[in-house]
């Protein structure tokens, strides 16, 4: 059951941030974006485990994002639902919740649970520390 603040942040930083891939990955917005706003929330020691199952850390990551800047044409879009805490102790808040994508033709979903921390420099006052995603729609499926 959601709790207060923390989850409010976590919540917010959940929706922004997919909003910051949608623009970022559009052509037609990316060079609008501001990619610091990246850098300032992933944590220093932050971790992704996508689908595939490989690890990624900070620097690869934000590699990965920089790399696939306007690298869609009107074609790419993030739904965000069922954002639920499952977790939380002192400034920590343990989030989980799906990712639905759309690329051109193809519609897929994933499961993820995502581990926050305050920061107060952070834009909505949290940093992602590590994220973890599994399919529950495979791209084409």
């Amino acid at each position: 059951m959601p709790s207060g603040e923390l989850f409010a942040k976590a919540s917010a930083e959940i929706i922004e941030f997919h909003r910051f891939f949608v623009a970022w990955y559009n052509s037609a917005t990316a060079s609008k974006e501001d990619f610091s706003r990246c850098e300032q929330v992933l944590g220093a020691g932050f971790h992704i485990v996508p689908p595939s199952g490989a690890i990624f850390d900070r620097a690869q990551t934000i590699e990965l994002i920089r790399s696939n800047y306007a690298s869609f044409h009107g074609d790419f879009a993030i739904t965000i639902e069922d954002i639920q805490l499952r977790w939380e102790a002192g400034s920590f808040a343990l989030l989980t919740y799906v990712e639905a994508q759309r690329r051109g033709g193809d519609t897929s979903r994933r499961l993820a649970t995502a581990l926050f921390e305050e920061c107060s420099s952070a834009p909505c006052g949290v940093q992602w520390q590590h994220l973890h995603e599994t399919w529950v729609q495979v791209p084409g499926m």
